[in-house]
């Protein structure tokens, strides 16, 4: 008996959607927020509904389609990176689609072939760090691509981001300057974020040079957030040897790191340092703004976007644009008086 697959019409009535709708949620086109189309995409998944990808092709083989991959949208970073691109990227004539691949290289491969599929004027990934088939897939495609947010000598076509061991090594730099000499770092599971990795082992590398024990390091499970930042911190907290000062993935980690520092009694800087990444936004409403490291985020999607855009258009460029980062001391790092000897 052959198998009755559901339709795209049978998707939108279950999502109580038009078909339009579904159809953008399935390509990734904008006009759907972030939640409705993982209603949609979770409902087709369900139906067992499956786009017809060869018509897709056709409808977009002539568009002007860039196709974006970021690790997630419910992250001020990303979102600021892609607000960066899009007027640029409008203002060329050129349209938008946009996946997300929670960290998964698995994922972000899939995206890329079915950008191939689409035949997309371009295609930009997040990071430096791909699943093995992503660069022979591409460069075969001839598809310009463009990687966002790290930097490396050898990218696929073009990338413009940020050093990310450099800024590690500057965060060590002022931790040694303050006096601080037991820094510790809150991240999440090894691997997950692999720039993360990248600022830790800067850190670690001024450290060791300064002739300090390694950093301690603890790690929370794929949780980036507030909560993430405060179990890190009860954990070092609870530890023999406290440190003086902690480190965090992201500004949203550290604010939960302050807050639970407060909530134990103990003083933020007078008895352990906070140290952010990012300069996000969160910090002109803190009561003390946290010591943390600037990134550029929408001027990276602009550099980003004129970049590739120039590529589309078969221009010569720099291959690595690497933009600067800078060290703002905050209201959570203070030098350290130490006690004198007798």
């Amino acid at each position: 008996m052959r198998e009755v697959r559901a339709t795209i019409a049978d998707v939108a009535a279950a999502a109580g959607v038009s078909i339009m709708s579904v159809s953008r949620a399935m390509r990734g086109v904008e006009g759907l927020s972030p939640q409705k189309r993982a209603e949609i995409i979770a409902i087709a998944r369900r139906l067992g509904y499956r786009p017809n990808r060869n018509a897709m092709s056709l409808a977009l083989a002539h568009s002007n389609l860039i196709g974006i991959s970021l690790p997630t949208l419910f992250n001020d970073v990303f979102a600021e990176i892609l607000e960066g691109m899009r007027r640029t990227f409008d203002s060329a004539g050129y349209d938008t689609v946009i996946d997300t691949s929670d960290y998964s290289l698995a994922r972000e491969e899939a995206w890329v072939e079915r950008m191939i599929d689409w035949k997309a004027s371009a295609v930009i990934l997040s990071g430096v760090h791909h699943a093995a088939a992503v660069r022979g897939k591409l460069t075969a495609a001839r598809i310009p691509t463009l990687e966002i947010w790290d930097q490396t000598d050898d990218p696929i076509d073009v990338c413009v981001g940020f050093d990310h061991h450099e800024a590690g090594r500057q965060i060590g730099a002022h931790l040694l300057a303050m006096g601080y000499r037991r820094p510790a770092f809150v991240g999440v599971t090894e691997g997950r974020d692999r720039r993360a990795e990248q600022r830790l082992a800067g850190l670690m590398a001024a450290t060791v040079a300064a002739g300090l024990p390694p950093v301690r390091v603890t790690r929370v499970d794929q949780v980036s957030s507030f909560e993430g930042g405060m179990r890190g911190t009860i954990a070092l907290m609870e530890a023999q040897e406290r440190p003086d000062v902690i480190c965090y993935l992201n500004d949203h980690m550290a604010f939960g790191g302050l807050a639970t520092c407060e909530k134990l009694g103990l003083a933020v800087p007078e008895t352990v340092g906070i140290v952010g990444f990012n300069g996000l936004g969160i910090n002109a409403v803190l009561p003390r703004p946290l010591t943390t490291v600037i990134t550029e985020r929408r001027q990276m999607g602009m550099v980003g976007a004129r970049v590739l855009l120039a590529r589309i258009k078969g221009a010569r460029v720099e291959r690595c644009t690497v933009l600067p980062t800078r060290l703002a001391q905050g209201a959570t790092t203070a030098p350290v008086i130490r006690p004198r000897q007798s």
